[in-house]
């Protein structure tokens, strides 16, 4: 029970990385207020878990990339909460290509979910952290945002700015007793790696050193770490979650 009784916002929640990291925290006693566009089906669980840990989980449908309506729902939250100890920006989305043939409407989508969407919700929320006096931000980033990858400029360049925000805002709030950390998973077994076929597979498991795809819940893992007071002397850091890719 490493966050007993602390509240959370996770942006993206209702699956993947994202729904690993609200099992994560209400299994360690956490309520739990997580944003998307579509409630999650693991609806049922999630409640089965927060009542048998002494927390809640709540649903709110929210566009991330829409600054008025993600900003009121935040607002809202922190109404209804009375304060939110844990802020996860985990909300992303890919648009893959070549950047001669990549639309500008991909770079300008993928810039707003993964990276502004970061911005409107961590500018709400650190200001009321700020105001407690205490608090931890944990933004997803990715280990393309540290290394490159072709194909992905629009996702490499939105996680790496996610870094750098990670760090500049670190420097911010850090005198007041807000955290703020990031992560970086490599390639995660996800419902998009499952489309991969037999080659792709063996492609990525020669990059990696570990040689295997990682597990959303070594993801949420980390995250639980940098959220919790094991990691109180922790911040502006970004915690690469690859299998070694990044070395």
């Amino acid at each position: 029970m490493l966050i007993k009784g602390k509240k959370a916002l996770v942006t993206g929640g209702s699956r993947g990385i994202g729904r690993e990291i609200v099992l994560s925290f209400l299994g360690n006693g956490a309520s739990v207020y997580f944003l998307d566009l579509n409630e999650s089906e693991f609806m049922d669980e999630y409640k089965a878990l927060a009542k048998a840990n002494g927390a809640e989980v709540y649903f709110s449908k929210a566009n991330v990339a829409d600054e008025d309506e993600v900003t009121a729902v935040c607002e809202k939250i922190l109404t209804e909460s009375g304060g939110i100890d844990i802020l996860v920006n985990n909300a992303g989305i890919t648009r893959d290509g070549l950047i001669f043939r990549m639309s500008s409407k991909d770079w300008d989508d993928v810039l707003k979910i993964n990276l502004t969407s970061a911005f409107y919700i961590s500018r709400v929320i650190s200001k009321a952290m700020i105001k407690q006096r205490g608090g931890a931000i944990i933004n997803i980033a990715s280990i393309v945002g540290v290394i490159g990858n072709a194909g992905q400029c629009n996702y490499s360049a939105s996680k790496a700015g996610l870094i750098g925000f990670t760090k500049s805002l670190a420097r911010e709030v850090a005198s007041r007793g807000v955290r703020v950390n990031a992560v970086a998973p490599g390639f995660i077994k996800t419902p998009m790696t499952d489309k991969l076929n037999e080659n792709q597979i063996k492609a990525l498991y020669d990059k990696i050193p570990l040689a295997r795809l990682g597990l959303p819940s070594e993801v949420a893992s980390v995250v639980l770490f940098l959220a919790s007071e094991l990691s109180s002397y922790v911040t502006g850091q970004v915690i690469n979650i690859d299998g070694g890719m990044g070395m």
